[in-house]
């Protein structure tokens, strides 16, 4: 039996401890927002966050997890709305077809809760994740724009 905490609930599941968190949250716990991309941590579609970091869920084993919580897209909304995030995606258009878009959310998420006075080049080092519709412009516009409406240049 496992026990993990996903989204603030506690849950117990009994699955194989080398399964991949990816297929927990989506077969186990129907949580479909974390999409499964290249299953060998290349592309990021998987990406949640444990503990407060972007981690790729796809090569993640269940059973490395422990007391850290997991966090997917399906509740990094903030009461009354959207996170920063989320909207400054919207405001600057960035998904085209939107399949890699929940873990680029993640991945910048993390990247800006956990890394605030990193230089716009540390942050694009720090979101390696694989947009195949090529919208890093409008990313790196996104990004600029959260940076900026923190007081924050580059």
């Amino acid at each position: 039996m496992i026990e993990l905490t996903v989204n603030g609930e506690p849950v117990k599941l009994d699955v194989e401890p080398e399964m991949p968190l990816l297929w927990v949250l989506r077969n186990e716990l129907g949580l479909t927002g974390t999409k499964f991309g290249c299953g060998i941590a290349a592309c990021g579609a998987c990406t949640v966050h444990l503990d407060g970091e972007a981690v790729r869920s796809c090569v993640t084993p269940v059973s490395a997890i422990g007391d850290r919580p997991v966090t997917t897209i399906e509740s990094l909304s903030q009461p009354g709305g959207l996170t920063a995030v989320q909207q400054a995606w919207i405001d600057h258009q960035v998904p085209q077809c939107g399949y890699c878009q929940s873990g680029m959310v993640m991945a910048v998420s993390a990247a800006l809760d956990n890394h605030p006075d990193a230089s716009d080049e540390e942050l694009f080092d720090t979101v390696s994740n694989v947009c195949r519709c090529g919208t890093y412009p409008r990313v790196a516009n996104a990004i600029r724009s959260l940076r900026a409406d923190r007081g924050e240049t580059a």
